[in-house]
């Protein structure tokens, strides 16, 4: 029987011939569904109760889902991975050019970033850590527009309005396009002055403003941009809160009345003016509209026919940054004007650029408004420029509107 799997054993003298089942290690049993067989062999040599099929599966399913789940975590787990690496490569990256225009050899690139990162609320603390305090306050103080003194005031005589008998051929409004090297804008035209007004939300809170196109659509306007600033001290904004006084279609509805700002407004006569006075000053000479800007945030350009900027070729009017403007010519048209800023196409541009862009179309008198994220100009029914906002324009408590 050597040719047969069998086992000879001696029991008192008995031959008997027994047929032995080979030992199965359990790692070798395969748990097949419907195996019958399989079963057999784990009863027979381990002892096991023998398991239904339902019992299998269900053991399955739990290690299919347990192996299921390690694969996501560990999908997820390499994503966030690639995804960190990438930010700090970023950071590393941004770093590095950071670095490079404040430690190299450009001392105009280095007062340009120190100046645009210092009027933006978000990125304030950058040149800091590259440079001195003292260094940086330097920097910023050092290259600004002219301040006026209190009392100053710009001449209103310098503006001749024509009558209604005096016409002329160009448009009630024009939009035109204007650029630079560095910058991209739009510039709206109002030859009527008296159709020039500020506009406000519904109400001044510690809360959130009104896009201008909202603004416009509340006073019924056919355009406007933005006007004075907000109360913004970075970690925190009320863009529903100006700071400074607000007059508007006459009636002085916010600030204070004797404390002295850098207005901008335009009187019962139709005539832009910009000064150092009280609201009270303001509403004497007959101010009808007007709003305050700092002279670090919105500062005046042009007084009187002359751009208020400082005679130095080593000394910029800030940084590159979108720019808000108001003006008005000799013969009265207001302009309003938006440059775009922060983009790839337009990175900004300084207030010197925005007092000649104002100057190249005429402007006797003129004032920078808030700027930034709030630079936005609404026209016949849409923004017309590019506001630098992911989230689209920015909301703000006032806007120079356009009836």
């Amino acid at each position: 029987m050597a040719d047969k799997d069998f086992f000879i054993n001696l029991y008192d003298d008995e031959e008997e011939e027994i047929k032995e089942v080979k030992p199965v290690r359990r790692s070798a049993i395969v748990e097949l569904d419907n195996d019958p067989q399989a079963d057999d062999i784990r009863y027979k040599n381990y002892g096991e109760p023998k398991r239904s099929a339902k019992v299998v599966t269900s053991e399955r399913e739990k290690k299919r889902k347990v192996t299921k789940k390690k694969k996501v975590l560990s999908i997820v787990g390499r994503c966030f991975a690639a995804i960190g690496v990438t930010l700090l490569l970023v950071l590393v990256f941004l770093y590095g050019i950071c670095f490079i225009l404040i430690k190299g050899p450009s001392e105009s690139a280095k007062k340009q970033f120190v100046c645009a990162a210092n009027e933006t609320s978000a990125m304030k603390w950058l040149p800091y850590v590259y440079l001195k305090k003292s260094e940086v306050k330097s920097i910023i103080n050092s290259n600004t527009m002219q301040e006026i003194d209190e009392g100053t005031v710009s001449d209103t005589n310098l503006v001749v309005i024509p009558t209604d008998n005096q016409n002329t051929d160009e448009p009630d409004i024009q939009l035109l396009d204007v650029s630079g090297k560095t910058y991209r804008g739009k510039l709206l035209i109002v030859k009527d002055p008296s159709r020039v007004f500020v506009g406000t939300v519904d109400r001044f809170y510690e809360g959130t403003g009104m896009v201008v196109a909202d603004i416009c659509k509340k006073y019924n306007a056919i355009g406007g941009v933005n006007g004075g600033e907000f109360v913004d001290m970075g970690s925190y904004s009320y863009t529903a809160m100006p700071v400074g006084p607000v007059i508007s279609q006459g009636k002085h509805i916010f600030g204070d009345t004797y404390t002295t700002y850098n207005i901008t407004g335009i009187t019962n006569d139709n005539k832009l003016v910009i000064g150092k006075m009280s609201v009270d000053e303001a509403l004497k000479m007959g101010v009808r509209d007007a709003v305050h800007t700092l002279h670090t945030t919105g500062p005046f350009l042009i007084l009187n026919g002359e751009p208020l900027t400082v005679p130095d070729k080593d000394v910029y009017g800030g940084g590159m940054n979108p720019r808000t403007a108001i003006g008005q010519r000799a013969d009265g048209a207001i302009l309003l004007l938006v440059v775009d800023g922060r983009q790839a196409n337009s990175m900004g541009a300084t207030f010197d650029q925005l007092a000649y862009i104002m100057l190249e179309y005429g402007a006797v008198n003129a004032a920078a408004m808030d700027g930034g994220t709030s630079t936005q100009m609404y026209y016949e029914g849409e923004v017309v420029n590019s506001p630098y906002s992911p989230s689209g324009p920015r909301k703000c408590p006032t806007a120079w509107l356009v009836k």
